[in-house]
């Protein structure tokens, strides 16, 4: 029998989705949901949106005009799993486990904080100024979000592929601290779709709110015409050939016509086709595809209790999966029952670290070491060093318990401590099993030991 391939999406709860939110990630999500051999989940991000917005109107808008258009777009619910990520209470309770075994180094090189970080010294602020816990945390509830489900495979802009990461990272963090040989967690990965439309905005940035440039995708056909009348062109006639090419226009209209529209309304414009047609063109060709799922939006609108029910059912389905695993992890790291209880399993895991060994030496005028597993076997040589007391900072910190840096490369990897190299794996693997194996082997000889 074929394993389903779970795929787990989130939209934050911000903001009213436009013509390209719909073009970028939910069009494509509501195909790849259609596959039979995809197990999907689809969730409304509003603890997410905590983070960002503190307006609690426009956070509950949100939640139902993202709703009503996934639901609009064509979302089959009896195919998927379609639920607030605020009805899963085993979401937050996860997040903590994992915040628990995160390491703060990890969190301090993630992209969004330290872009907060730095506008802040840019601007002569303290470099904290602004900044919640939500922000600094958003990856550990984001692997939270991902680890809960054991998503397989993570649809993702590249922004956010880091974030994919950092749940690997802890994920395989907590399941070498509590999994005594089992793996609770599934691995990851980010699903990076290069085919999926980009579109231009009015003024032909990328579209988005933050521009005030976006096309309204289901609030009124005479919203989106106004909009598109407003689409930046150039300056040539009617009866003067265009360039499609370096055409916004252009752009809109391919991402939504069949390839032989594509090429009539191409062939048109170096024709000399007058940009008010082109545009009333585009907004047929818009008006077409979008106009009944328009009208299902508006219904949806105009009944939440309907989309509640919807949202409530998802959830269910949700918990009916979250619930029962997260009890078997609360069992993992001691919060237990009295009743009952069995015997605290023996800490094998302890005895491995403590047989494993770091050796120092030195070669010529410079000082390096070597990590060896408990059997003796080489897994990691370091760099050279100018002194001993550096060699010897680096094997405290690399025991420290923090999250390692390890980078792959081909069928070996490298140790990087605050931005540089600091050692390299000990041999060459045959495979990327094996180069995996012996990173496994390396954190657990680097797990410091308790006294």
């Amino acid at each position: 029998m074929t394993t389903r391939t779970r795929i787990l999406t989130g939209i934050t709860t911000t903001g009213t989705p436009h013509l390209g939110n719909y073009a970028g990630a939910i069009r494509p999500a509501i195909l790849a949901s259609q596959d039979a051999n995809a197990d999907s989940f689809y969730f409304l991000a509003d603890y997410h949106a905590l983070i960002k917005c503190d307006d609690p109107q426009r956070i509950q808008r949100s939640r139902m005009e993202i709703a009503a258009t996934w639901l609009a777009g064509g979302l089959d619910v009896n195919r998927v799993t379609f639920y607030r990520q605020s009805d899963i209470p085993e979401i937050p309770e996860l997040t903590w486990l994992l915040t628990c075994v995160a390491a703060k180094g990890l969190l301090n090189r993630a992209h969004a904080y330290k872009a907060s970080v730095d506008k802040n010294v840019e601007s002569g602020e303290d470099p904290d100024a602004g900044i919640s816990m939500g922000l600094y945390s958003y990856p550990v509830l984001m692997a939270a979000d991902i680890l809960m489900f054991n998503a397989h495979k993570v649809p993702v802009g590249r922004d956010q592929i880091q974030h994919v990461e950092m749940a690997r990272d802890i994920g395989q963090r907590f399941n070498h601290l509590f999994g005594n040989g089992k793996e609770f967690f599934t691995m990851p990965e980010a699903l990076i779709e290069e085919s999926v439309a980009t579109l231009p905005g009015l003024d032909g940035r990328k579209m988005s709110k933050s521009y005030d440039n976006t096309i309204p995708l289901f609030t009124s056909a005479k919203d989106m015409k106004d909009a598109i009348s407003r689409i930046v062109t150039d300056s040539r006639a009617p009866g003067e050939a265009k360039d499609p090419d370096n055409s916004h226009l252009f752009t809109l209209y391919q991402a939504f016509a069949s390839k032989a529209q594509e090429e009539e309304f191409r062939g048109d414009l170096l024709q000399g086709l007058g940009w008010g047609e082109a545009k009333n063109r585009l907004f047929q060709l818009l008006d077409g595809q979008l106009g009944e799922a328009r009208e299902r939006y508006h219904q949806l609108m105009s009944r939440p209790s309907d989309m509640e029910d919807l949202l409530l059912i998802g959830a269910k389905k949700a918990r009916a999966v979250a619930a029962p695993f997260l009890a078997e992890l609360r069992e993992a790291v001691g919060l237990r029952s009295f009743v009952n209880q069995a015997a605290a399993p023996v800490a094998t895991k302890k005895k491995a670290a403590k047989s494993s060994r770091v050796l120092s030496f030195r070669e010529g005028n410079s000082f390096r070491f070597r990590v060896l597993a408990g059997d003796g076997s080489p897994l990691l040589l370091s760099s050279e060093f100018a002194d001993g007391k550096k060699a010897g900072a680096v094997i405290k910190q690399l025991q420290s318990g923090q999250t390692l840096d390890i980078r792959t490369e081909a069928y070996g990897f490298n140790v990087w401590l605050d931005g540089e190299c600091v050692a390299e794996s000990s041999s060459i693997y045959a495979d990327a099993a094996q180069r995996d194996a012996g990173i496994e082997a390396l954190r657990v000889a680097l797990t410091p030991l308790e006294d």
